[in-house]
C-alpha cells in the first residue's frame, strides 16, 4: 500500500465484512467499521444467499418468482443488519453493501479478492450450526488472498445463551421426576 492509502491501481483499500444478521456478524460490522476508519478504507458489508433448497434444488426445480423473493429477502436482511449495527446513522466511511448469490465462504472470498483487502468475520452459530454448515471462518482463512480477522462472539451473547438455558421449560419427563421428589 502506498502512502496515500490506495493500492497501486489508485483504488481505496476495502474492509469486507461477512453479514448474516446474527449478533456475531453485527459485532464484525462494528469491528469492520473501526478497521475501515483506521485504514481510510471502504466498508463492504456482504450478505451471501442461496435459493431455498440450495443451488442443486433450484436447478432441479427452478421457480423465478421464488428466486426473486429470496433475493429480495436477502437484501432486506442486509439492510436490517446495517440499521441494527449503525442505528440508521452515517457510519462515517464510504459504504458499499453487496448482496451476492452463493455459498457464504466462497462468496466472501470472491468479493475480498485483493491482497490489500481485509476480510472481517464474526464467530457465531452454536455447535449445531457448525455441524450443519461448513464453518465460514475456517474456509475463508484457508482460501482468502487477504488477511482474515475473526471477531469473537460478544459476551452478551454468551450471557443470553446461559439465561435462555437456565429458564428453558422442563420437558414433561423431567417435570414428572421433579414432582415425585
Amino acid at each position: 500500500m502506498h502512502g496515500n492509502g490506495r493500492d497501486g491501481n489508485g483504488a481505496r483499500p476495502r474492509v469486507v465484512v461477512g453479514v448474516s444478521g446474527s449478533l456475531g456478524s453485527l459485532a464484525a460490522l462494528h469491528r469492520g467499521l473501526a478497521e475501515a476508519r483506521g485504514r481510510g478504507a471502504v466498508l463492504v458489508p456482504v450478505l451471501a444467499w442461496e435459493p431455498p433448497g440450495g443451488e442443486y434444488g433450484y436447478r432441479r426445480s427452478p421457480c423465478p418468482p421464488l428466486l426473486a423473493a429470496a433475493r429480495e429477502a436477502a437484501e432486506q436482511r442486509l439492510n436490517d443488519a446495517l440499521d441494527a449495527a449503525f442505528g440508521g446513522a452515517d457510519p462515517g466511511v464510504p459504504l458499499c453493501p453487496v448482496v451476492i448469490r452463493g455459498e457464504t465462504g466462497p462468496a466472501l472470498v470472491d468479493v475480498a479478492d485483493r491482497p490489500d483487502d481485509l476480510l472481517v468475520l464474526g464467530r457465531g452459530g452454536g455447535p449445531l450450526h457448525r455441524r450443519l454448515r461448513r464453518p465460514v471462518p475456517g474456509y475463508c482463512t484457508r482460501r482468502a488472498v487477504c488477511p482474515v480477522l475473526t471477531v469473537p462472539v460478544p459476551d452478551l451473547l454468551h450471557d443470553l445463551h446461559r439465561l435462555e438455558t437456565a429458564h428453558r421449560p422442563l420437558t414433561p419427563a423431567v417435570e414428572l421426576l421433579a414432582a415425585k421428589r
